[in-house]
């Protein structure tokens, strides 16, 4: 190992080059022989990603038809263009409460609406409101076949009491029949 001349004097120079030989600085880039291109992503690599999130959203998700369903009551364009009588009255529905009074099938209690004569039974039932229904049978009958009735249970009824008043109703051809919330 050779050692320099001028490193073995008693005072140190600091320079390690002289002005001969002056070091150049080369960057990193241009030694490779390219010049800097701009940042950009790889639009094959992003399609690739696409196409692979795709096949897995398709055979990850459940595809039912039908999951809702809305119920649309809209009215009929034919009623919008009559002329109604303003001071027509809405119709009251008619109201059957039933409420069952003992533990055996045969205690129940039927209560209509309105001054009429009371039903004992649900054939009773049936008789009084297949009589009052309006058809071509019956032209003086009080109600219309979509006559509002609402069967009223209490809340200690027995379901088969409730169901068997609604279906004396829908026995006698009534289409507008609905349950109130018990009471």
């Amino acid at each position: 190992m050779a050692i320099d001349p001028s490193m073995e004097s008693s005072s140190p120079d600091l320079s390690f080059a002289s002005d001969e030989q002056e070091i150049e600085h080369i960057g990193i880039r241009k030694r490779r022989g390219r010049e800097r291109s701009p940042l950009g992503l790889n639009p094959v690599a992003m399609i690739d990603v696409v196409f692979l999130l795709l096949i897995y959203f398709m055979t990850a998700t459940e595809f039912t038809l039908g999951e809702e369903i809305y119920r649309m009551d809209l009215p009929q364009r034919l009623l919008a263009t009559q002329v109604l009588d303003p001071f027509e009255l809405d119709e009251d529905p008619l109201r059957i409460s039933i409420a069952t009074t003992g533990l055996d099938e045969e205690n129940y209690r039927i209560q209509l609406s309105g001054p009429y004569g009371q039903p004992v039974t649900f054939e009773e039932l049936f008789e009084f409101l297949e009589q009052r229904r309006i058809s071509l049978h019956a032209p003086d009958g009080l109600f219309l076949p979509d006559h509002p009735i609402i069967v009223e249970p209490t809340r200690t009824t027995r379901w088969e009491h409730a169901m068997e008043a609604f279906n004396a109703a829908a026995r006698a051809r009534y289409t507008n029949l609905t349950f109130a919330k018990p009471r």
